[in-house]
């Protein structure tokens, strides 16, 4: 017999599998607000979930990529993010807020991988050397130098503690409102202040300014 999580993951596949091949069938679905299709996936209702992933899958894999700098494991993060969503559609008391509460199971998530890989890495048993995805990271228009800065930034957050390197990147990275980033890493907003002044602070006695030359 399949243990709760893998049928939890083959249910989810079925769904994913779903949201391509019916994507034109709920049109009238599709056009519901987030409230409204959590009402019916508490129901028992996929269709309604589905949506949901469709409609928030890419913000999650987002904020999985930015928090650690890289790629690896986002899929399954987004994948195992989204079923804790939808085994615990019930403790989810505004359904307004599904992103949100999506978004702090992804943060959830994130930090047991980035503490396991710094443990790892203390221990001398690898982890932590993935490469930074730069050009996800980056925009379109930054240049070599920009590009450096950014990769010493994330090689200086990997040495920080799960917690400060998750405050600091969902405010100076993600650009989110104190509240939210509160809310999303599940601390007090003190709590969030003092994370984020503390990666700062490591950050501003770290940093090494980086001159590229641009090539001619």
């Amino acid at each position: 017999m399949a243990s709760a999580s893998n049928t939890a993951r083959q249910r989810f596949r079925l769904l994913q599998g779903g949201a391509a091949a019916g994507a034109g069938a709920g049109k009238g679905q599709s056009e519901l607000e987030d409230r409204q299709l959590v009402a019916l996936a508490k129901d028992g209702d996929l269709g309604a979930f589905e949506i949901l992933y469709r409609r928030h899958a890419g913000f999650a894999m987002n904020l999985a990529v930015r928090i650690q700098g890289n790629a690896t494991d986002v899929e399954d993060i987004v994948h195992d993010g989204f079923i804790r969503a939808h085994q615990r559609l019930a403790d989810l008391r505004e359904a307004a807020a599904f992103k949100s509460w999506l978004g702090a199971i992804i943060v959830s998530l994130v930090r047991t991988r980035l503490r396991r890989s710094r443990m790892l890495t203390t221990l001398g048993l690898g982890g932590g050397n993935d490469p930074v995805a730069l050009d996800t990271l980056a925009s379109a228009e930054a240049g070599p130098e920009a590009r450096a800065q950014l990769a010493q930034v994330y090689a200086l957050l990997r040495t920080l503690p799960a917690d400060d390197r998750i405050a600091w990147t969902l405010r100076s990275v993600q650009q989110h409102k104190l509240e939210e980033v509160a809310e999303l890493a599940g601390c007090s907003l003190a709590t969030a202040k003092r994370r984020i002044r503390r990666a700062q602070d490591f950050l501003n006695d770290h940093f090494v300014p980086t001159d590229v030359e641009e090539s001619t």
